[in-house]
């Protein structure tokens, strides 16, 4: 019997949502693909023919995270806004999406969004990766940088939001403050760099 796309989506959706539930009341680290699966109705075996491992089922759950949170960031951009002020929205948009998962997210980060992570949820990490950059193209665009990032300026920049995400996963501080703050003196930085190098540029 051929299982029709709207099965197997429906079945991936399954099997995303029951891990998420694992996930929250187990913890991530102890949390196994075969538990996830029983919990989804399916065999074992079938969970691999859509998850390779559980670290690809957690940043599918992070990549539908982020690109809420984009939709959301989406809606309410402005062009009096700064670089530096709408990279700071658009970030701390996602990560008060993200906030449900922040239990088990410095594991998955560590371990598919670091420039040491492994293969094991390569997609998926690759996925939000080129759409956070995607955005900040965009971003600079609107602010009449036609020429798209550089991979020294995206490489700089998803270093930035990367360890901001890691401090954040480990932030005791109220409602994270302690990373919002973190993030405001990254930009700045980064973008008064940005900045200099465009205009570097457009002297030469």
């Amino acid at each position: 019997m051929r299982i029709t796309q709207q099965v197997k989506e429906e079945t991936r959706a399954r099997i995303v949502a029951c891990a998420e539930r694992l996930f929250r009341t187990q913890g991530f680290d102890a949390t196994r693909t075969k538990e996830i699966a029983q919990e989804a109705g399916i065999a074992a075996g079938t969970l691999f023919n859509y998850f390779p491992a559980k670290e690809a089922v957690a940043v599918a759950l992070i990549e539908s995270a982020l690109k809420a949170a984009e939709a959301t960031f989406r809606k309410r951009v402005t062009d009096s806004a700064s670089l530096e002020e709408d990279l700071f929205a658009y970030i701390a948009a996602g990560l008060r999406r993200l906030r449900p998962y922040r239990a088990y997210a410095k594991s998955v980060l560590e371990t598919c969004l670091s420039p040491a992570a492994t293969d094991e949820a390569s997609a998926g990490a690759s996925n939000i990766r080129t759409g956070h950059l995607q955005v900040f193209g965009e971003l600079a665009a609107t602010r009449g940088w036609s020429e798209p990032p550089t991979a020294m300026e995206c490489q700089l920049y998803w270093t930035l939001y990367t360890g901001v995400l890691s401090f954040w996963a480990s932030d005791s501080s109220s409602n994270q403050e302690d990373t919002l703050a973190l993030l405001d003196q990254s930009l700045r930085m980064f973008v008064a760099w940005f900045i200099s190098q465009r205009s570097t540029e457009s002297l030469t």
